[in-house]
């Protein structure tokens, strides 16, 4: 039996292990984090996570440069780059607005893709074979694109029984990441689905503990962290070779945003 077939994203197996490494100072960084300081900043910060997402995937526009071309938009001419972290805001504000399920991601999906896909594969779920290359060729083949929806279906099924679960600051914080490590070993789309990912994670935070968990600086982490963050995303040449075993060290990423804030 393939290691896949038991990797549900509503699984308890590692959390025990997780808590032990990081999980118990979850509520700790929270309390630290002072949310209520930053609510003044809540838009700044929604284009800061769009920005380093896109980055994460190539875009060369650093936060900065996006600010600066923001304030003086008519000195500057819009190019697909800039473009890409728009539609990505709006993306990100329209889950902010939005309950999470299945229809909603697909809307946010046709939404950021726009500069990266043809219109007939935006919000819609690949029909063909996709692999993620590095520098040295193929470093993992996704799932057959005849399967994606009966596991997209399994998997937004899982979602609906996290979200309508109780769970602590600890377990929200070891679902979102392993939502978003299943995510993009799925691999759904055509393109776009590390920001669809990163997207998720939060929106699934957000969804359990309130509006302000949008303020986390999660995309910004990884993007700092970027080679690590692929490291540990890369559990197996295949969909069919995944060893969860190893995922505690992409798991604990996400906490330790909370650790790098400004």
């Amino acid at each position: 039996m393939h290691k896949h077939q038991i990797m549900r994203i509503t699984n308890r197996r590692y959390l025990d292990l997780y808590k032990n490494q990081i999980g118990d100072q979850i509520p700790q960084l929270i309390s630290d984090f002072n949310f209520t300081e930053k609510r003044n900043l809540f838009q700044y910060l929604t284009k800061a996570s769009a920005v380093y997402s896109s980055n994460i995937e190539g875009n060369s526009i650093d936060f900065n440069s996006f600010m600066n071309y923001e304030m003086n938009k008519e000195k500057f001419k819009a190019g697909k780059e800039i473009e890409e972290i728009e539609n990505l805001i709006e993306a990100y504000e329209y889950a902010q607005n939005n309950k999470l399920n299945e229809t909603n991601l697909l809307h946010c999906h046709k939404i950021f893709s726009d500069t990266l896909l043809i219109r007939s594969k935006r919000g819609k779920y690949r029909t063909e074979p996709v692999g993620v290359f590095g520098k040295t060729g193929l470093v993992y083949l996704a799932i057959e694109p005849e399967f994606i929806t009966q596991e997209m279906k399994v998997f937004f099924s899982d979602l609906e029984t996290l979200l309508r679960s109780p769970l602590n600051e600890t377990e929200v914080f070891y679902f979102a990441s392993l939502i978003h490590l299943r995510f993009v070993h799925i691999h759904p789309f055509r393109d776009g689905n590390g920001r669809a990912a990163r997207l998720l994670e939060k929106w699934f935070i957000a969804e359990k503990s309130g509006r302000d968990f949008w303020m986390i600086p999660s995309e910004e982490y990884y993007k700092k962290h970027q080679d690590y963050y692929f490291e540990t995303i890369n559990l197996g040449v295949n969909f069919y070779e995944l060893d969860y075993d190893s995922c505690i060290n992409f798991l604990k990423m996400l906490p330790a945003c909370l650790k790098e804030t400004f």
